[in-house]
């Protein structure tokens, strides 16, 4: 008797484990329908609006990096890889968006689409020779390079993982 009723348990804890995972697993699918998935594996749950990033990232200091989960759409990809992007915080300032160690890029055609970005916002400084770099990659002119001369301090996220939206 009691041989049965442990197999009763163990079929019902089974199939009960077996229905979770379903969900799960078509909660994925229906994700990878409308997402295209880069870099670490996310979801798009608990992704905060765009507004409300500019609040939690405006007195971040030097050397200081908080996590953050947010969307926002491409305003520029870099033209030679898709190794960066830049999102837009508000209407006169934006973010850069870099890859975790280099290990996946972006689509060079991504420009204006949504995405959701995962991992941590910095502040930090970005030399003069790393400006012209940037400027290089969206194919900006000679001249246009040459009148880079300051360094600028800019908003910075370096993200594990992004969710690309299909159109």
């Amino acid at each position: 008797m009691k041989l049965l009723v442990r197999i009763c348990i163990f079929i019902l804890f089974i199939s009960t484990a077996c229905k979770k995972d379903k969900i799960i697993a078509k909660q994925h699918i229906k994700e990878q329908l409308v997402f295209t998935s880069f870099g670490d594996r996310i979801t798009s749950k608990n992704s905060l609006p765009l507004e409300q990033i500019a609040v939690k990232i405006q007195n971040l200091k030097d050397g200081e990096k908080i996590p953050l989960k947010f969307s926002s759409r491409i305003k520029e990809v870099c033209s030679k890889k898709g190794c960066w992007m830049r999102l837009p915080l508000n209407e006169t300032s934006q973010m850069m968006v870099r890859f975790k160690n280099y290990s996946f890029f972006m689509p060079l055609d991504s420009n204006g689409k949504e995405v959701i970005v995962e991992g941590f916002a910095y502040f930090k400084e970005i030399s003069v020779q790393e400006l012209r770099h940037y400027a290089e990659d969206v194919g900006d002119s000679k001249e246009e390079i040459a009148k880079i001369t300051k360094s600028k301090k800019e908003f910075f996220f370096e993200a594990n993982g992004v969710l690309l939206k299909n159109i």
